[in-house]
């Protein structure tokens, strides 16, 4: 049903918001599509797999180690691939993360097989698997339970399932709202974040009033790949399957979730990559699954045909 189908679209769109995030935050500073950034996703989340599988974290430490170690590979991959090439065209730099991209799948299927791997059932919170919320129809009327639907009313013939919401997507919606708030308070809060909306107008102009610019590239490495590494955990957790190739695919949604709000927008990074998870969560359920991801696709067509510059996105001044 409709409102369903809303929670699931909601929940898949906070994830692809989290991955576009990251796409737009380098992109409005060094203008580079950072190909290799679904493969930051898919390593956060075999990072988290190793953390809890072998060092027996708890979920919750075991996500934050992800996030950090996702974050110091963020950082590193700008130094090593992107840094040497801030000069060079575009074309290099683009070359050089598509083949970053490659590289990381390789590095991930070498260390942990290619094989699609589940999180440790008995590691993750038993209350994620739990309904949290349920509204049901029984005998022509509405109810809404908190928690599992009562044994009596799951038990009668005329039962029809209208919501059913789990614990892990509350939490997936909520990590992922407070993710994006945080990320809204470090642009527009800080000085860091002043610095980075500064490269972000003008990397000369910044760097002629003493912002250190490559230290200002590296942290938004670093931010936006921990919230991809975050991304990663959580759709691994909700889907409880993990393979090298994973990040492949969230990655292309993810960068024409950007695309769609606008690359180089936070706000609408975030905006696209909602949009584009109801629009594959509603096309899966009213025209067909298999079609769910041409769905998305075509609604992101469609805006940036009627508006090349995206849904929030300020068309470029035109230099003389």
């Amino acid at each position: 049903m409709f409102p369903q189908q809303l929670i699931n679209g909601l929940t898949l769109g906070s994830v692809y918001a989290l991955v576009a995030v990251g796409y737009t935050m380098v992109y409005g500073i060094i203008q580079l599509i950072n190909f290799a950034h679904g493969e930051i996703y898919m390593i956060g989340a075999y990072l988290a797999f190793t953390a809890i599988a072998v060092l027996h974290l708890p979920f919750p430490a075991a996500l934050l180690l992800s996030m950090a170690s996702c974050a110091l590979l963020g950082v590193a991959i700008d130094f090593v691939a992107y840094r040497p090439l801030r000069k060079a065209p575009r074309l290099a730099a683009l070359i050089t993360a598509i083949g970053m991209s490659l590289f990381l799948q390789n590095i991930a299927q070498a260390i942990w097989g290619a094989n699609t791997r589940p999180f440790p059932f008995e590691a993750i919170p038993k209350f994620f698997y739990a309904s949290a919320f349920s509204l049901v129809q029984v005998g022509g009327a509405t109810v809404a339970t908190v928690g599992e639907i009562p044994t009596e009313v799951a038990a009668r013939p005329d039962l029809t399932i209208v919501l059913q919401i789990s614990w892990l997507q509350v939490v997936i919606l909520t990590v992922s709202l407070l993710l994006m708030v945080g990320l809204h308070l470090i642009v527009h809060r800080t000085r860091i974040g002043t610095a980075m909306r500064a490269c972000a107008q003008d990397q000369m102009m910044a760097s002629l009033v003493g912002i250190n610019v490559n230290r200002v590239i590296g942290f938004t490495f670093a931010l936006g790949s921990a919230l991809g590494a975050a991304a990663g955990v959580l759709v691994g957790v909700y889907y409880n399957a993990i393979f090298p190739t994973m990040g492949y695919r969230v990655g292309v949604v993810a960068f024409a979730a950007a695309v769609l709000g606008g690359i180089g927008n936070v706000v609408g990074a975030i905006l696209g990559g909602l949009i584009l998870g109801l629009a594959e969560a509603l096309g899966a359920a009213y025209i067909s699954s298999e079609y769910r991801y041409a769905i998305a696709y075509a609604i992101m067509i469609l805006v940036i045909v009627f508006k090349p510059s995206g849904l929030m996105g300020s068309p470029a001044a035109e230099r003389t």
